[in-house]
């Protein structure tokens, strides 16, 4: 039943698998696709994270290659990300040494939607990223544009 179950509706087969946990009837679960969920569960954190930075980092390129399209809605949106980034680290402390690597990986990505947000030349953003960990992360940090 606890297979169909999974396949008919995963949010009560996820209901049903948590009663039978918390009432210990073991024998009952569905163990094979409790740890498929238990395993997605954590690619999930990954591509939260993976995709906040991604955003964060296009919202700095935007902030110091457009700064005459700066908001006050611009810096609300990077603070928000920076408040996401923290709580996901938070929630889960473990995925903060993937960072660094996310942001490596990401940053490239980032870079071709600014250039196609902001219709500027390719040529004028860095390869690499030009934001340190700390900077991305600091409530504090805009960065300054080029002729600043």
């Amino acid at each position: 039943m606890a297979t169909s179950l999974y396949d008919e509706d995963l949010c009560l087969w996820s209901e049903t698998t948590a009663k039978l946990l918390e009432q210990k009837r073991f024998d009952e679960i569905d163990l094979e696709h409790l740890a498929e969920e238990l395993h997605d569960v954590g690619k999930s954190e990954r591509r939260t994270l993976r995709s906040q930075l991604e955003r964060m980092m296009l919202h700095l390129l935007k902030w110091k290659y457009q700064p005459i399209m700066r908001t006050s809605s611009w810096r609300c949106s990077i603070q928000e990300g920076r408040r996401s980034i923290d709580q996901t680290v938070s929630d889960s402390p473990s995925l903060k040494r993937l960072v660094p690597d996310m942001i490596e990986q990401g940053y490239p990505y980032s870079r071709e939607a600014a250039i196609a947000e902001t219709g500027l030349p390719a040529t004028m953003f860095p390869k690499e990223c030009p934001f340190e960990l700390n900077e991305i992360l600091d409530y504090r940090f805009f960065p300054r544009a080029d002729h600043e």
